[in-house]
């Protein structure tokens, strides 16, 4: 809600500029989307890393 405000803002004091980032923002996304696939990626393969690290640790606390 925050961001559709602040373009209406952006709409009344420079339209042109409004418009542009309307045009552009889908674009953007799209091109952010890969990284934002990698991060998870790397985030999954570095929880696997701490679940096998904390593994023995946490078969002690179960003894």
């Amino acid at each position: 809600m925050i961001k559709f405000l602040l373009w209406c803002i952006l709409l009344v004091l420079c339209w042109p500029l409004a418009l542009a980032a309307l045009v552009l923002y889908p674009l953007v996304w799209l091109l952010l989307l890969p990284f934002r696939v990698v991060g998870i990626a790397v985030g999954g393969a570095l929880e696997l890393v701490a679940a096998i690290i904390f593994l023995p640790v946490r078969m002690l606390k179960a003894i």
